[in-house]
């Protein structure tokens, strides 16, 4: 154990600080010495002394397991002592057991097992330390301090590598979107790499896998380390307790660890992988072969750490609480390893000139040394790390890379490398708390970190992202315009009063904004509503009209929904044949859902007055009907089961009406096929006066949807309801088929009476709203599954000047804009710098004029696809563009 000089850790005191993982693992290990506040000996010394007993009565069984470790076993005992001073009241084993455990643990002699058969304790007393779970809490409590240790130093790590190999690092763009596609601490673990890698010249170039998996299984080692600091935390401090089972606290702490130890797993693949990577990079031939060899003689290898793991999983199916933590922490010591692998791998790629130098300057004398050495630093000059990574970089040399101890070759200088790497990650060296606290103030101190925030429910949309939205709203307004629909625009807020008992119990979820001038205004939940306003307030009879524009609602965040997000409305108002705007906006959705080419899908559809019949028959009172249609509504949610449960419990149903509901909701097929089944002879439905007119007029749109080749995408479905409490005919949705799962992509219906709420007279109208946000998820899946690129920019040319003459670029550049072409310019003196930026514009052309061509009056036209070059007259180059561009479709 160490000596006086490190500060030691006091347990008991009144007012005394919890005990916490890290101090429990410094005395694991022996980095500290455990003391009693001079108050705990007062408080023990107040209780009864001792009773002394003839014959030890031995444990039932022991709480330190005899597999442990010696590390193990003081941590074990070590939250030990700190129960026995928490607990309340004085008994012989809190008198007894402090001193003997306290001498025990600051002992410098050979470590021996602490001998609890030797203690005579009543059974009382041996009841309580045996249901102390000390030993699961000391290993749990080492397993949270490596595990923090591990969350914090894997990313400066991991950003290493990056750089070493060169990676593509696009995987750590991403945004708080607060959809549920991707965890807090998925962001967290990206935006800290961010950090560390800014300004890095290295990165950017090669895909690894490797590292794009890195945002999510370092997020998830973040998301589990935190639940096992929390569970540590509250285990470390709680006072003995009778009634506490040994098997609950097992299956508590069970639970918590069990992912973990999956995370580490995959960590320890991934950080493998890199480690292989980083030795392919390496560009010192025999520093490799050195490093090579050693690797292959003393690393972890992929079958150890799955046998490691099997292991890990055998001790879980037993149900060996006790066993599987400490096969868990011992997992995690074999990851520690590989990421000692990591660091030095990526260290010697950046180091490695420098290492092989060293070593032959002290064999071949200092002059050759000195001149190899001019040539390493011209080298290094040119390699630009992050300004993270290159203070982790040397922070790391600091601590590794000491001349005192290692040998005069390369090959014993990266094995005493890999000694002191794995010495110094496995975090028994003090040093390493010194490196955890500059890593943390690297990134927090970094200003990056003090980004503004997107709020939950909103996100950016990146130039790649907008490509494919304006797409898609030139085909939606394509169709719009098509069927005779004219624009309307309507501001973002309404007043509150327009909207407010418009959505039923959706109406919860519209967002107010604060009193202005006296007016209570709220952003608006549809743009149906706003249409309908419209329409009133200037006295209008009909207007087929469509509009684009985003609608805010007040809803939780989750996969494919949004808080801000379009809508993209049709509508038709007015007096028209009867059921002829139903089918015409019925047929506009099916040509969006074709024309946007995202697969296969449904359109669902119902009948208000259909709905309201089926109500009806099964007894439930109007004055439920809508409340109980907003329930059937989250059946495309929820199983039948929960819904029931909701209409009896909190809605006031008998079973029987719940009962009678369920098995007509069930009814769904081909419109044609299901309608004749619901008008046949007997059936309860043409008993209902509503019903009946539902029938009529659904009879009427579906041979007119026959007749539009359009039907087969229809299905009948009696469960669909819409919550909306405006709708009063026909009701639909459409439904995406395929993997990408985002609900519904489009829904719409009639509502007649919407328009009458505000005016003096009713006018009758249909409307359908795309869920273009949806829609856009999977058309990007799309764009990902079939590895589309997608360009940012329909530039079509690039004009490079090599120089920095700026007049000539911008008389060029501006003869190319007035002819209608799309360019961009570039003035720089390097020629590859032109290269560059046209392949990240992905332009088909570039245009290049250096001095040569302006005195000769030409350029240089090179086709980037077809990587051709050619000289063109100055004066033709304009028209030679456009000819060109006019027989190429693509562009």
């Amino acid at each position: 154990m160490t000596g006086g000089g490190v500060p030691p850790v006091t347990l008991g005191g009144k007012g005394a600080t919890a005990l916490t993982s890290t101090a429990l693992f410094a005395v694991s290990v022996g980095r500290a010495r455990l003391s009693l506040d001079a108050s705990s000996y007062d408080r023990l010394s107040a209780g009864p002394a001792p009773q002394q007993q003839p014959a030890a009565i031995p444990l039932a069984s022991s709480p330190i397991p005899p597999y442990f470790t010696p590390a193990e076993h003081r941590a074990a005992l070590t939250v030990l002592l700190n129960k026995l001073l928490a607990t309340s009241g004085s008994s012989s084993v809190r008198a007894l057991l402090p001193d003997l455990i306290l001498v025990h643990l600051n002992s410098n002699d050979r470590w021996e097992a602490f001998k609890f058969e030797t203690l005579c304790l009543t059974e009382e007393e041996s009841c309580l330390v045996e249901r102390s779970c000390c030993g699961l809490y000391g290993v749990c409590g080492i397993l949270d301090h490596q595990v923090t240790a591990l969350s914090a130093v894997i990313d400066a790590v991991v950003a290493l590598s990056c750089e070493a190999v060169r990676a593509d690092v696009g995987c750590f763009n991403l945004m708080d979107s607060g959809d549920g596609f991707v965890s807090k601490e998925e962001i967290g673990v990206a935006g800290d790499l961010r950090v560390l890698l800014n300004g890095s010249k290295l990165v950017g170039k090669v895909e690894v896998e490797g590292v794009a998996s890195v945002p999510k299984v370092n997020g998830v080692l973040r998301k589990v380390a935190k639940a096992l600091h929390a569970e540590s935390r509250v285990n470390l401090n709680s006072a003995l307790r009778k009634g506490k089972s040994g098997d609950g606290a097992g299956e508590a702490v069970t639970n918590v660890v069990l992912p973990l130890a999956d995370v580490v797993f995959n960590l320890g693949k991934s950080s493998l992988g890199r480690v292989k990577m980083n030795l392919d990079s390496i560009g010192h031939e025999s520093l490799k072969n050195d490093l090579e060899i050693l690797f292959e003689n003393k690393s972890v290898k992929s079958d150890d750490l799955r046998g490691q793991f099997k292991v890990v999983v055998d001790s879980y199916v037993v149900g060996d609480c006790h066993r599987f933590v400490h096969e868990v922490l011992g997992l995690v010591g074999m990851v520690w390893k590989i990421v000692a692998w990591e660091l030095v791998t990526s260290l010697v790629v950046f180091e490695g000139s420098e290492l092989v130098v060293e070593s032959e300057s002290e064999r071949d004398g200092e002059g050759n040394g000195k001149q190899v050495d001019k040539k390493s630093e011209k080298k290094k000059k040119k390699m630009v790390l992050g300004k993270g990574t290159s203070v982790i970089l040397q922070l790391f040399k600091d601590v590794l890379q000491r001349k005192e101890g290692f040998g005069s070759s390369s090959a014993e200088y990266l094995e005493k490398l890999v000694s002191r790497a794995i010495l110094f990650v496995e975090t028994k060296d003090s040093e390493f708390d010194d490196f955890l606290t500059k890593v943390k103030d690297i990134v927090d101190s970094n200003q990056s970190r003090r980004l503004p925030k997107l709020p939950k429910g909103t996100r950016d949309f990146a130039k790649e992202q907008m490509t494919i939205r304006e797409k898609a709203f030139s085909i939606i307004t394509e169709v719009f315009k098509k069927h005779g629909a004219t624009a309307l625009d309507t501001p973002v807020f309404e007043l509150r009063e327009t909207l407010m008992g418009k959505y039923g119990e959706d109406s919860k979820l519209i967002y107010d904004l604060a009193d202005q001038g006296g007016e209570l205004c709220s952003l608006r939940y549809d743009l149906t509503v706003p249409f309908a306003r419209y329409m009133a307030m200037n006295g209008l009879n009909s207007l087929k009209r469509y509009q684009i524009a985003k609608v805010y609602r007040r809803d939780n965040p989750s996969k494919g929904r949004y808080r801000e997000f379009y809508q993209c409305d049709f509508d038709i108002a007015g007096q028209y044949v009867k059921m002829g705007p139903d089918f015409e906006v019925l047929k506009i959705v099916t040509e969006l859902l074709d024309n946007l080419s995202i697969g296969d899908y449904e359109v669902k559809l119902n009948h208000r007055k259909l709905l309201d019949g089926m109500l009806e028959i099964c007894g439930v009172p109007p004055e439920k009907f809508r409340t109980i249609c907003s329930s059937i509504d989250k059946l495309d949610k929820q199983p039948f089961e929960q819904i029931r449960k909701e209409m009896i419990e909190e809605k006031g149903l008998t079973a029987e009406m719940a009962d009678g509901i369920g098995s007509l909701v069930k009814e769904r097929g081909s419109p044609l096929d299901l309608l004749a089944k619901l008008q046949q002879e007997g059936s309860k439905f043409m008993e209902n006066k509503g019903s009946v007119e539902a029938l009529s007029d659904l009879k009427i749109l579906f041979k007119a949807l026959e007749k539009s080749k359009c039907i087969n995408k229809i299905v009948f479905d009696l469960s669909l309801a819409r919550g909306l409490d405006y709708y009063t005919g026909v009701i639909y949705e459409a439904v995406f088929k395929g993997a990408t799962q985002v609900g519904s992509i489009a829904a719409g219906g009639r509502y007649d009476n919407l328009i009458g709420m505000f005016g003096n007279k009713q006018v009758p109208a249909v409307g359908v709203s795309l869920g273009i946000e949806r829609v856009f998820a999977i058309m990007e899946q799309h764009q990902k599954d079939q590895n589309q690129v997608v360009r940012a920019t329909e530039t079509q040319v690039l004009v490079g000047f090599l120089g920095d003459d700026l007049p000539q670029a911008a008389e060029l550049a501006s003869e190319f804009w007035d002819a209608g072409l799309k360019a961009d310019y570039l003035v720089n003196k390097r020629v590859m710098k032109h290269i560059e930026h046209a392949k990240e514009l992905r332009v088909p052309f570039m245009v290049l004029v250096g001095e040569r061509e302006l005195s000769e009056g030409v350029v240089k036209l090179k086709d980037i696809e077809a990587s051709k070059e050619e000289t063109v007259a100055r004066d033709r180059i304009v028209q030679e563009l456009k000819n060109r561009l006019s027989s190429s479709r693509e562009y």
